[in-house]
């Protein structure tokens, strides 16, 4: 009887020790893999996987912003056209305005002049720098573009002819050929206000139309007087 009686204990321990065991390799399954998915979630659980995709969004967008910036002072045809014309008409305006020096005798005609050097030459510097800016060259080939010519233009005899005149004779040639000289301005700033696109290039065509369409008729003024 005791030998049955040890069988059976010997059985019991046995099935204890297996089950024990198994509970034991169940639990350890358990921790595992909460172990696991501890090491994937991170410190901030499932929002670390998520942060890392917002990042890659984030970098996108922020790419696609500053493609979207570049774009907003996009230009065209219109834009290199008018300061590549612009730039040497404005030149010639402030070469008539130098020769007022030392002949120019009307107090307005002073007046007029100054107000040309102190408005065209940080124009021609604004254009230059759009041009750079733009990869486009200053000068035009041949002196136009597209068939364009730049009006209002002085020839070289006309320069000549305002270089040699002095007091009122300077003063009313000056008048003259100014006031043709801004007529061709404000006909090539009409045409960036219609066809331009860059912002900044138009806003320069509106301050010549209107500036220089002021001085046409205080010219006009003037050249009835002298």
């Amino acid at each position: 009887m005791r030998a049955i009686r040890n069988v059976k204990n010997t059985k019991n321990v046995k099935n204890v020790t297996n089950t024990a065991a198994r509970r034991l390799a169940v639990t350890g399954a358990v921790a595992a893999a909460g172990l696991l998915l501890a090491a994937c979630g991170g410190s901030g659980d499932g929002d670390s996987m998520s942060g890392m995709d917002h990042g890659g969004k984030t970098s996108a967008s922020a790419s696609a912003s500053a493609g979207a910036g570049s774009s907003a002072g996009s230009f065209n045809d219109a834009d290199v056209m008018f300061a590549q014309m612009m730039i040497p008409h404005h030149e010639q305006a402030l070469a008539m305005a130098e020769l007022a020096d030392g002949r120019a005798e009307d107090a307005e005609i002073k007046k007029i002049v100054g107000a040309i050097e102190k408005a065209q030459d940080p124009e021609i510097r604004k254009m230059k720098s759009w041009l750079k800016a733009w990869g486009r060259p200053e000068a035009m080939e041949g002196g136009g573009h597209a068939g364009h010519s730049m009006a209002g233009m002085m020839s070289g005899a006309e320069m000549k002819e305002l270089a040699a005149a002095k007091g009122r004779d300077f003063d009313r040639r000056f008048a003259e050929l100014m006031i043709a000289h801004h007529e061709g301005a404000v006909s090539m700033a009409k045409s960036e206000q219609q066809g331009g696109a860059d912002p900044e290039a138009r806003k320069v065509a509106d301050d010549v139309v209107r500036t220089q369409a002021a001085e046409i008729a205080q010219l006009k003024q003037i050249l009835a007087r002298l």
